[in-house]
């Protein structure tokens, strides 16, 4: 017998580190080539570590949330044969090989008793051994580690007792087993729940801090009336929906962006602020927010400026498919040179989107809702929408910001526009 050691991989574009997201396996477990051994999150993206042999898993070079050194000890495996090491076993020394992001570790407040009514109320904790692994799918699993969950104590409603969201939100709604249940909402409550910021959340939470120490932001509200515009989309759905797919009102966006940018290249723009220096781009690669399991995400729309409506339509939905589902590549969430982000029909009225540095410029939609408005002396009713842009005053001037909104406005307003050149 012997040790094939995996270590941390190179994933390329000169990354030094990754973070340990989660493992897919024990020590103690058999694998088989190609199974996956553990989740990272570089960046960007998140990546999976599969097994290049079978073997049996001795030893674990991390935990997850700690981040590690590429080429670090990942995982050691006995394997029939050589191995790969002339040490045997070969254990992973994780204070050598990764540091730690945070000492904050998920834990369960102590289960007080409670009456009989309260119990049957509430969702009991399952029993399982800690040693014991659930069913549950990897969306799931990254839901749980993200919310600091124990999937070992959270009943499972699916086929053969797997673990769904819908487990995950009841057990977050209710608390581990104490305190106020629905049979009595008014009961003290004593519970406490830490959850540790790792993985995609941690990477929001650096970016997002980031963002807001180095860029210089302001934002800028517009109103915009999308009657008009909605009567065009729900006509051309009437007549294409079933052979060119529906449209929602991002591909118009999108198109109304890429037009507008023609007069406002300053603003499809990347800033360096370390080389001081902005980059301005032709190409229009528009970066879609959008929310998945792990946390927010933004796939990047390629060469919008060449896209026809259906096309971009086609490709927001492919992109926000993939990012929910944890497939989307590192290439497809990266690159973007202006990003547009919308919470759909819980857009609020008004919003102060963050810039998604190294971008200048950060377009948001806001929920449409129906109006009265004073249209040449009369009292109509009109369908209203925000944008709610922000932009980085250290390369954009004020002027500028509102002058490339107005532009989108007209041309969101009067939609033949979008497609005259």
């Amino acid at each position: 017998m012997g040790t094939h050691v995996i270590k941390m991989p190179d994933i390329g574009e000169g990354i030094a580190e990754v973070e340990l997201s989660q493992w897919h396996v024990k020590v103690g477990d058999l694998v088989v080539e190609d199974q996956v051994l553990a989740d990272v999150m570089t960046d960007k993206a998140m990546v999976d570590i599969p097994s290049p042999v079978h073997g049996k898993v001795i030893s674990l070079g991390g935990e997850p949330g700690e981040v590690m050194a590429v080429g670090s000890i990942l995982i050691s495996i006995e394997v029939d044969g050589a191995g790969n090491t002339k040490d045997m076993p070969v254990v992973a020394e994780p204070a050598k090989a990764a540091r730690p992001v945070a000492e904050t570790k998920p834990v369960t407040a102590p289960v007080e008793s409670k009456p009989a009514a309260v119990v049957e109320a509430a969702q009991a904790p399952v029993a399982r051994e800690a040693s014991e692994r659930p069913l549950a799918s990897p969306a799931v699993r990254k839901h749980a580690l993200d919310a600091g969950i124990q999937l070992r104590l959270v009943q499972g409603t699916g086929p053969a007792g797997r673990i769904l969201h819908e487990d995950l939100e009841a057990y977050l709604r209710q608390g581990p087993a104490t305190g106020a249940s629905a049979a009595n909402p008014y009961a003290e409550r004593t519970d406490e729940h830490q959850i540790p910021v790792i993985g995609m959340r941690r990477k929001i939470a650096q970016r997002m801090q980031d963002a807001t120490r180095r860029a210089a932001h302001f934002s800028y509200v517009e109103e915009i009336d999308v009657t008009a515009l909605d009567e065009l989309r729900v006509h051309l759905n009437e007549k294409h929906g079933a052979t060119r797919g529906k449209l929602t009102l991002l591909p118009f966006i999108v198109r109304a962006m890429v037009v507008a940018l023609r007069d406002f290249p300053q603003i499809n723009a990347r800033y360096d602020d370390e080389a001081q220096v902005i980059t301005r781009l032709g190409a229009v690669h528009v970066g879609v927010a959008t929310q998945s399991d792990v946390g927010l995400m933004v796939p990047v729309v390629r060469h919008a400026e060449a896209r026809s409506l259906w096309g971009t339509a086609e490709e927001i939905a492919r992109l926000a498919n993939a990012a929910r589902t944890g497939k989307a590549s590192r290439e497809e969430l990266s690159g973007s040179t202006i990003t547009l982000t919308s919470l759909g029909a819980l857009g609020g009225i008004v919003s102060t989107p963050v810039l998604n540095l190294p971008e200048v410029a950060i377009v948001g939609v806001n929920r449409i809702v129906e109006r009265p408005m004073v249209i040449k002396g009369q009292i109509v009713v009109r369908k209203m929408m925000n944008l709610s842009s922000s932009f980085d005053h250290r390369v954009v001037d004020g002027m500028d910001a509102a002058q490339f909104i107005q532009a989108i406005r007209g041309l969101l307003e009067q939609p033949a526009s979008l497609f005259l050149e």
